[in-house]
C-alpha cells in the first residue's frame, strides 16, 4: 500500500488465519478480525486491537477474546452491541460498541464501519446484526454479509462458502465491489476437493485478481 511519495511507503502484512479470521500488521502493530471457534486458539493473542463483525461463534469466541484481554491490559475490542454486552462489564473501557457509519483508529489503522444486518440464512430464522470493517480505506472484511462499502476497495476479503450464500452470489458481490484483488475467507467448511472449484469460479468470473492464502500464510498489501 503506497502513500504520498514524499513519505516512506508503509507496508501492511496480511496473514490469513483459519476460516474468517485475518491478522493485519503495520509498523509493528497488529489488528485481528473475527477470531472464532474455527480459528486457531491463539489467533487473537499478540494483537493490540480486535474487531468482531457479529455474534456467531465462527466469528466470535468469547474465551479467545477474554484470553487476549487478560494477557495484555492494552488490548481493546471494537464490535457491535450484541458482542460488547458479553465482555464490557469485565473489561471496562476496553470494549467499544460501534455501528454503521462509525469511524475510529485501532492499532494505528483507520477503520470505517459499514453494514447493519447478517445475510439471510432462511426467512424463518431471525437476522442478527453484522458489521463490516474497511481498514485504512483499502481492505474490506464484510463479516457475514454482501455489504458494499460504497467506495473503491483495493482488497476484498470474500466469504466464499456459508449457509447463507451460493457461488453465483459471491461472484456478483465481487463484481459489484470491483476490488483490485480478493482473498478467500469463510472457507473452513470447504473440503480440499471443493476449494479449487470455488477459487476457479471466483477467479474466472469475478473480474478481480483472486488468490487463496492457506491458514498461516502471509502476503504484503
Amino acid at each position: 500500500m503506497s502513500g504520498n511519495p514524499q513519505h516512506e511507503v508503509v507496508t501492511v502484512k496480511l496473514t490469513k488465519k483459519s476460516h474468517a479470521c485475518v491478522r493485519l500488521e503495520k509498523d509493528g502493530r497488529t489488528l485481528v478480525v473475527d477470531p472464532g471457534v474455527f480459528s486457531e486458539e491463539d489467533a487473537a493473542l499478540g494483537a493490540e486491537a480486535i474487531l468482531v463483525t457479529h455474534e456467531h461463534p465462527d466469528h466470535f469466541e468469547e474465551g479467545r477474546l477474554r484470553a487476549a484481554l487478560e494477557a495484555d491490559p492494552a488490548v481493546e475490542i471494537w464490535t457491535l452491541r450484541s458482542v460488547a454486552e458479553r465482555l464490557s462489564a469485565a473489561f471496562p473501557g476496553r470494549v467499544h460498541t460501534v455501528g454503521h457509519g462509525d469511524t475510529f483508529t485501532a492499532a494505528g489503522f483507520d477503520v470505517e464501519v459499514h453494514g447493519e444486518l447478517h445475510a439471510v440464512i432462511h426467512p424463518d430464522l431471525p437476522r442478527v446484526t453484522n458489521v463490516g470493517y474497511l481498514v485504512d480505506g483499502s481492505l474490506f472484511h464484510p463479516g457475514d454479509a454482501f455489504t458494499v462499502p460504497g467506495r473503491p476497495v483495493e482488497t476484498l476479503m470474500v466469504p466464499v462458502h456459508a449457509p447463507w450464500n451460493k457461488i453465483s452470489e459471491v461472484i456478483d458481490y465481487v463484481r459489484e465491489v470491483e476490488p483490485r484483488r480478493t482473498f478467500d475467507i469463510h472457507d473452513a467448511l470447504l473440503t480440499d476437493l471443493a476449494l479449487p472449484l470455488y477459487d476457479g469460479h471466483v477467479a474466472r468470473l469475478g473480474g478481480s485478481g483472486h488468490a487463496r492464502l492457506a491458514p498461516g500464510e502471509t502476503t504484503e498489501l
